[in-house]
């Protein structure tokens, strides 16, 4: 009998759903609207539906499926598979939203962070592929992060670490939205990039910047880059203050966990080159002399679909460690 795997992404606004062989092959995917606001019964209920729908879109059945990985944001007891709480999802409160899904698909059900679950599926088949130590960022509205050790991910002693955008880089720094000071996050996502831009020209500086800001309202980190491709010197000594930051935080993974490759993903790598080069110019600009480093500083290459690929692959993977019931 064929294997399949069912791959659920789950965000605040959408969720993915994706079907794959026992290759990870992408057999067909689709998206639905969360509407979390209905509370976790009714998009429990409608993650379900759409399962369904798509196994039979398919030409198989559930019979067919071996089980199924779910990707979500935390704060979590992933191991128990319990949401605590999500900042997208105010409804979702101790939410026991594995064996939920479990009852109503009738299939074993692996959970972990999105973040972790995105990281996974680079590592199985994207950007990670062939190492077997990877440190992974999101760079999006905040910052995300996840670790495969040995060819395992971290999760921690309460199934929450790897929170590498709250990793503070400059002691007494900015606040974070966390309520920290000097978190990574709060110098490179790219609202805070957007944000230190602003404030620049709110300060006095000169940029073309200036009339976005006046016109829009905001200035966007996608502003930022574009104006820095025309030659704008704020976006330029913006852009490298995030590039610095991020490659600070780089080192002090290198240091910690001494990855083979860190790979960065998100909607904040559509800057391309431009930010890549400056990342790695600075990390080899702060990085100690004691040896020569051959971390390889990349992007990642699965793009959306990461996040359904490894809530597949790590269903996949459960199944080939005896871990599910």
């Amino acid at each position: 009998m064929s294997e399949y795997f069912i791959g659920i992404d789950v965000g605040g606004t959408n969720v993915k759903i994706g079907c794959f062989d026992s290759e990870l092959k992408l057999i067909s995917k689709t998206s639905i609207t969360t509407n979390a606001e209905m509370g976790p019964d009714i998009v429990i209920d409608n993650i379900t539906a759409a399962a369904k729908t798509l196994i039979t879109e398919a030409g198989f059945s559930m019979e067919d499926v071996c089980a199924v990985g779910l990707g979500v944001p935390g704060p979590a007891k992933y191991s128990e598979g319990v949401i605590i709480s999500a900042t997208n999802m105010p409804k979702f409160k101790d939410v026991p939203i594995v064996r939920m899904l479990a009852e109503r698909l009738g299939k074993p059900v692996v959970m972990d962070n999105d973040a972790n679950v995105a990281c996974w599926g680079e590592f199985v088949a994207g950007a990670g592929k062939e190492v077997e130590d990877m440190v992974f960022f999101t760079l999006g509205t905040g910052i995300g992060g996840a670790i495969v050790n040995h060819g395992e991910l971290l999760t921690g002693c309460g199934d929450n670490a790897t929170e590498l955008g709250h990793l503070i880089i400059y002691p007494d720094g900015r606040r974070c939205n966390c309520g920290q000071r000097g978190c990574v996050e709060a110098y490179a996502s790219a609202n805070w990039t957007a944000q230190r831009a602003t404030e620049a020209i709110e300060a006095g500086s000169e940029s073309s910047l200036k009339e976005i800001l006046q016109e829009d309202g905001r200035i966007t980190c996608k502003d930022v880059y574009e104006h820095l491709g025309q030659g704008d010197e704020l976006a330029k000594k913006i852009t490298d203050e995030t590039a610095k930051a991020l490659a600070l935080v780089c080192i002090n993974m290198l240091h910690t966990t001494e990855p083979s490759r860190i790979v960065f993903a998100g909607g904040m790598i559509a800057a391309g080159d431009v930010l890549l080069n400056r990342i790695k110019y600075y990390f080899g600009e702060h990085i100690w002399t004691l040896k020569k480093e051959t971390v390889e500083i990349c992007f990642a290459t699965l793009g959306e679909d990461a996040g359904i690929i490894g809530a597949a692959a790590l269903a996949k993977h459960a199944k080939a460690q005896g871990q599910l019931d």
